[in-house]
């Protein structure tokens, strides 16, 4: 593979994961109520609601100036996504929504010749792919967050966003024969 054809396929492979994450988040915040999105289970802890407000002002901060400017940005106010605010679902899903269209427009826009460019984070030069690992390693985690309050809210209700428990050996065996070659 040329450095080119690398790129694309680490582009390509990071943006399918960040769709994969949001789509988890999509689901898991569909089957709570609107309620539920700002309840925060114990104190100093998060609500749905906040998590989406922190993700949100991460991902404008990080890739709507890309290489234009420090990507902790002098407007956002990082503590203030952390205060709690009674949020309607609308304007939850709209952060939610702004938030994940930023980061996809800034990967999809990138080039081969970005590859090498720097990126700064308070200061700090790093390279593209650690920026993009970097919040791989940062959203899932969120989004993490997100599930288990959903699944905590709606307890045997909440609808399995992966293998359901007791249903593994059927799934691996369903995978084992779709892939098989012949």
């Amino acid at each position: 593979m040329t450095t080119d054809e690398l790129f694309a396929d680490f582009l390509n492979s990071s943006l399918a994961e960040f769709k994969k994450y949001k789509k988890y988040g999509d689901v898991a915040m569909a089957q709570v109520s609107d309620e539920q999105l700002n309840v925060s289970p114990a104190p100093n802890s998060n609500s749905i609601a906040v998590i989406v407000k922190h993700l949100h002002g991460n991902m404008i901060s990080r890739w709507q100036h890309l290489f234009d400017a420090d990507g902790e940005s002098q407007n956002r106010d990082r503590d203030a996504e952390f205060e709690t605010e009674d949020l309607s679902r609308a304007v939850i899903l709209e952060l939610w929504e702004s938030g994940w269209a930023c980061l996809f427009a800034a990967l999809e826009n990138l080039k081969p010749s970005d590859f090498g460019r720097s990126v700064l984070i308070r200061g700090e030069s790093h390279s593209v792919i650690a920026v993009v690992q970097r919040q791989l390693a940062h959203y899932p985690g969120h989004v993490g967050q997100i599930l288990y309050l959903a699944k905590m809210f709606q307890g045997e209700k909440f609808v399995s966003l992966s293998i359901p428990k007791g249903q593994s050996a059927a799934f691996n065996a369903a995978m084992l024969e779709r892939n098989k070659v012949i």
